[in-house]
């Protein structure tokens, strides 16, 4: 893996803490948006006004990605642009709200760091050309969606669904080496496999082991990586989800009923593969359950 930290990617770094700052957006709003759209369909449902569900409207009280207005989740205040500053506004308001000085979550740098670093790793493996931007854009759904699931065990349709028709359309205009049969088959074969599973489960248990997004963010997967990554990916994602559930048991964090989702593993293997490549990831595997 050969890499190059040069100016490209130092400003791609830049261009990535603006969209983590996006990302901040899209993780707290888009699940509230859902919930709220699923209000009005019932709503609408209830009423016999089919056509009122079926407008794709959120109601005018709801949130959208652009309204309401940036704002601290204590005290309402509006938060001004210069105080929205990727990173850099939250070191100098040191973490705390400018108006009611009340704590600000870290993850919101974090998130932006993270997609900062995902942006530069990417141009600097494939350079600043439709393969760069395209990993760039795989990284950060997959960053979006691990948040969104850990927060509400949500894969939203709305980047799960794109993610994948995106792998496809990459893979044919060759912007990743992943042959089209084999983005193809490898969106197939992460759709099904996963949904032979959950109904093997549901059928010996009577309960439901996963959630359709995980089929969906599957199938993703294996549209950009081809269908040789699914077994790497779907292995480390185990032994990830294994650790985290062993570690949060410890602690006694685990949220109730023991549930932990399964999409933020999944991510966090389909950006490794997309790092180290799938074989790199079972020599890993091997090495350490050899330990």
């Amino acid at each position: 893996m050969a890499l190059h930290f040069g100016m490209e990617a130092w400003l791609a770094a830049l261009f990535g803490l603006v969209i983590g700052s996006f990302l901040n957006v899209v993780i707290l709003r888009l699940p509230r948006q859902m919930e709220q759209d699923w209000a009005a369909e019932h709503e609408a449902a209830i009423r016999g006004a089919a056509h009122v569900a079926g407008s794709g409207r959120a109601p005018a009280y709801g949130v959208t990605l652009s309204t309401p207005r940036s704002h601290c989740p204590h005290c309402g205040h509006t938060i001004y642009w210069y105080q929205n500053i990727p990173v850099l506004s939250y070191l100098v308001l040191r973490g705390h709200c400018a108006h009611c000085k009340a704590r600000i979550s870290m993850r919101y740098p974090l998130v932006e760091l993270a997609t900062a670093a995902l942006f530069a790793l990417c141009v600097a493996r494939w350079g600043t050309n439709p393969t760069g931007l395209a990993w760039c854009g795989f990284s950060a759904a997959l960053l979006t969606l691990a948040l969104i699931d850990w927060d509400t065990t949500l894969l939203p349709d709305s980047i799960t669904l794109p993610l994948l028709w995106a792998g496809l359309l990459a893979s044919a205009l060759q912007w990743t080496t992943t042959p089209l049969p084999d983005a193809v088959y490898g969106a197939v074969a992460g759709y099904l496999s996963l949904w032979l599973v959950y109904w093997a489960f549901k059928l010996a248990t009577g309960k439901e082991g996963m959630g359709y997004g995980d089929f969906k963010l599957f199938a993703a997967l294996g549209a950009w990586l081809g269908w040789q990554a699914l077994v790497p990916v779907i292995l480390i994602a185990s032994v990830l989800g294994l650790i985290a559930g062993l570690a949060l048991q410890f602690t006694g964090s685990l949220r109730e009923g023991g549930y932990i989702p399964f999409g933020p593993f999944l991510a966090g293997a389909g950006c490794a593969a997309m790092v180290f490549g799938s074989d790199m990831m079972v020599d890993g595997l091997f090495a350490f359950a050899g330990m």
